[in-house]
């Protein structure tokens, strides 16, 4: 199963690269897009190749390979779905990342790090709070937020 966060973020990609807006991405228009959002030049019959890896044939039409993927393809090809191993790793910090975020927020900021490492018996300054902060924070917007928090558990 893909994250639904994951496919959230996906589905405006994918409309930039649908350029006819039919819902199917051709390979000319990955390969359109790959050079205008990587600018990387990716032949015929490479966009050729990959459309075909990632094509399912989800809808249906069994006969001839239909070389053109829909969102939900294209999906698999850009975020392959989590194994459950994954998926529960991914809950598991999750709900460690909810001890210590800002409830409603999404992000843990110097002062909920401080908060909940005093609760866990930790005496830490803000200032100390905000180099843990700084060590982790990927964009420098001076939080950590999930993706960030999962990066530096993947360490």
């Amino acid at each position: 199963m893909v994250h639904a966060s994951t496919a959230e973020r996906f589905s405006s990609v994918f409309a930039s690269f649908d350029r006819d807006a039919d819902g199917r991405i051709s390979a000319a228009e990955l390969r359109l897009c790959m050079k205008a959002a990587l600018g990387e030049d990716v032949s015929a019959e490479d966009a050729e190749a990959l459309v075909a890896s990632a094509s399912a044939d989800a809808d249906g039409d069994r006969g001839m390979p239909d070389r053109l993927l829909d969102e939900q393809e294209f999906l698999w090809l850009v975020a392959p779905p989590e194994t459950e191993e994954e998926e529960e790793r991914r809950r598991g910090l999750r709900e460690a990342f909810a001890m210590y975020e800002v409830k409603g927020e999404g992000c843990i900021t110097p002062a909920s790090l401080m908060r909940t490492l005093a609760r866990l018996g930790s005496e830490q300054g803000i200032e100390e709070c905000r180099a843990m902060i700084r060590r982790f924070d990927l964009n420098g917007d001076g939080v950590v937020c999930f993706d960030e928090f999962k990066a530096m558990m993947d360490a």
